[in-house]
Parts: structure tokens; C-alpha cells; sequence
């Protein structure tokens, strides 16, 4: 939190060298400081890094220590990194976090000026952006797992260049493949954003829909989306026996005593449904069962109140946001709880319409 508003930032692993070596967490915010034992900016973690505060060389034999975890002495130890390696990852890593393009865009944004305008300027252009991606990320800096980055080193070393790890040439028959994969490529880019999935979308395309708590939940000729609510005084009946509100039922359920029950079922409100249940004690195994007592509770009301289901079927394929001020099980309570309550009523919703 920097003045109020809060900084997005991520992490990774590094060793930190004080006498000792630590294994530490790097802290790395959008602002473009950096946390490596105290804020720094990044000219100044550069200076952490020249000076060795920053590990990028661990020594045979130097003694190590994880906190709260383990310590050890290297022996052969291997690093990925030196200080202009680690330096440009997390430049690459700020410039993510502010949606901005990274080394690997930027090459890509090299390519597709190439591909434009196949001059031999330009695909110098993709070699020399390709050879500023720093090296620990070349590798797949398509996202082919398969071919992972062949047909990029291919265009920027050009035909008779060489590439990293082999000793001929490349010739133009390589060539000529790399160029239709990234024609290739831009084709199916371009028509990705038109593809969905083969049983709909991944997300829904009604807005979102808040269920507030609302009081009092008394029945009404339009009670629009306060009728999804659980408190709302729509009577439900299961298992011979009819309460007030899906409230009372689900508390009713909750527990194994036949008197308590009958109680619940003539609780003046949920709240006391809720005591009511707490006193006479909960199944055993409530807890693991709850969802699905809910789930059967929801479908009953839904079927039981054609009313409800229009209301219900009329939010379309909107996420619904549940909020219970009593439980972050079943609420959504600012993006705090699991919302337990939206995901069913959006089950039921499916079901109704099917």
C-alpha cells in the first residue's frame, strides 16, 4: 500500500548475501521498487546486485540457510543467473505488472513489422530484439512447447546465420518453414478472438448481479432479485414438513433432533432458526454435507414458487454475488468469502432452464 492505493507486485525466489547466504523472497511492485531485505529502486537494486548483496554466484562450500527451514553448504552449486540476466528479468517482470509489453512483446512486436515489410532491416530488427530477451526466457518465448523457440531463432539468425546450439548454417529450406509458421501463427491470432469455446463461453455475457442483504425479506407482488435471497418468505416444503424461508430449512436440516425441528419450523425469523439449531447441536457431519443440503433446498423453492424460477431465469447467465453477513462459506462478503450461495443458485438456474 503506497498513500492509499494499493501497488500490484509479485515475487521470486533469490539469495540474499549478509555473511552468510539466505534464501529469501524478492518482492518486485508495479511502481518499480523493489523489497530485497528493504525497498529499493531499481537503480538501486542494481547496485545490490553489482555488489553481491543480491546472489547471483554461490560458492562451493558457503554456508546457506532457508528460514525457519533448513542450512547447508553449497557443494556444485549451478546458477542460471548473472547480475545483467537477473537485472533484465525484472525489468521484464515491472514492465508485466504495468501491462506493458516485455522483451519477449517487443520481439514479437518485431516479427509482425516483419512480416509487414520482409526487408533485411527489419529482420535485423527481430534478431537484435530476439537477442534482448534475456536468455534464461528464450526458450519459449512463443509458447510452443513443442517447437518451443525454433522458428524465431531461425528468422532472426536469416538464411546462412547460425543458431545457438547448432554448427551449420540455416539453410533456406528452414527458412522458408520458419516464415509460414509465424504466417501461420498471425492467421489463427488473428481469428482467435472469434473462437468459442465448443459448449459456449468462458465467461458470462449478462453483467453481474448482487444479492445485497436486504431486510425485511417480506413477500412481495415484484420483489425482483430480492426473491433469490434464502430469507425471503417464500414457504418451502421437504421431507413433509413446511418453514417460512429456505433459512429456516437449511438450519432445520442441520440438525438431528425431531423437536428441534418442529421449533425451527415456527421460528419468527431466520436468526432464531439459526440459535435454535446451534443450541439442539449439528449432525456430525454437516459440515461435509451442507452444500448439498442447500443445493436441495434452492431446487425446491425454485419448483415450488414458478414465480422465483422466473426471477431466477431471467438473470440470464449473469454470476450471481451472494452476501451472508454470517457466513463467508456461503457469501461472497466483498470478495472475501466463496460465494457458496451465488455458485448454487447459478446450478439451479442451469437446471431450471434445462
Amino acid at each position: 500500500m503506497a498513500d492509499g492505493i494499493r501497488v500490484p507486485g509479485t515475487w521470486r525466489h533469490v539469495f540474499i548475501r549478509n555473511g552468510d547466504y539466505f534464501l529469501s523472497d524478492l518482492f518486485i511492485y508495479a511502481d518499480g521498487l523493489i523489497d530485497c531485505w528493504g525497498l529499493v529502486t531499481l537503480e538501486e537494486f542494481e547496485e545490490k546486485l553489482r555488489s553481491g548483496w543480491v546472489a547471483t554466484e554461490l560458492p562451493d562450500g558457503a554456508r546457506a540457510s532457508g528460514h525457519e527451514l533448513a542450512a547447508w553448504r553449497f557443494g556444485e552449486p549451478r546458477t542460471w543467473h548473472t547480475p545483467e540476466l537477473l537485472l533484465a528479468e525484472v525489468r521484464d517482470t515491472i514492465d508485466e505488472l504495468n501491462g506493458r509489453p516485455d522483451s519477449t512483446d517487443r520481439c514479437l512486436e518485431a516479427v509482425d513489422a516483419f512480416l509487414a515489410d520482409r526487408t533485411e532491416d527489419k529482420r535485423a530488427a527481430v534478431r537484435d530484439a530476439y537477442l534482448a530477451i534475456p536468455s534464461t526466457r528464450r526458450r519459449y518465448a512463443l509458447g510452443d512447447m513443442d517447437l518451443k523457440d525454433w522458428p524465431l531463432q531461425v528468422l532472426a539468425a536469416g538464411p546462412g546465420g547460425l543458431v545457438e546450439g547448432l554448427s551449420e548454417p540455416v539453410g533456406q529450406e528452414d527458412y522458408d518453414e520458419a516464415i509460414s509458421y509465424f504466417e501461420e501463427r498471425a492467421e489463427w491470432l488473428a481469428e482467435r478472438p472469434l473462437r468459442v469455446p465448443a459448449d459456449g463461453p468462458e465467461t458470462p455475457l449478462a453483467p453481474a448481479i448482487h444479492l445485497y442483504e436486504s431486510f425485511p425479506l417480506t413477500p412481495a407482488e415484484d420483489p425482483g432479485t430480492r426473491g433469490l435471497r434464502n430469507g425471503y418468505q417464500a414457504p418451502v416444503t421437504v421431507e413433509g414438513t413446511t418453514y417460512p424461508t429456505v433459512t429456516h430449512a437449511y438450519w432445520a436440516l442441520a440438525t438431528d433432533v425431531p423437536s428441534a425441528r418442529a421449533a425451527i419450523a415456527r421460528a419468527p425469523h431466520s436468526t432464531a432458526a439459526r440459535e435454535l439449531a446451534a443450541e439442539a447441536g449439528l449432525r456430525p457431519d454437516f459440515e461435509h454435507v451442507r452444500t448439498a443440503v442447500m443445493a436441495r433446498l434452492l431446487r425446491a423453492k425454485f419448483t415450488q414458487h414458478p414465480d422465483l424460477a422466473r426471477i431466477l431465469l431471467d438473470t440470464a447467465d449473469a454470476t450471481l454475488v451472494y452476501d451472508d453477513m454470517h457466513s463467508a462459506f456461503w457469501g461472497d462478503n466483498g470478495g472475501r468469502g466463496r460465494n457458496w450461495t451465488g455458485r448454487l443458485l447459478e446450478l439451479v438456474r442451469s437446471e431450471l432452464r434445462a
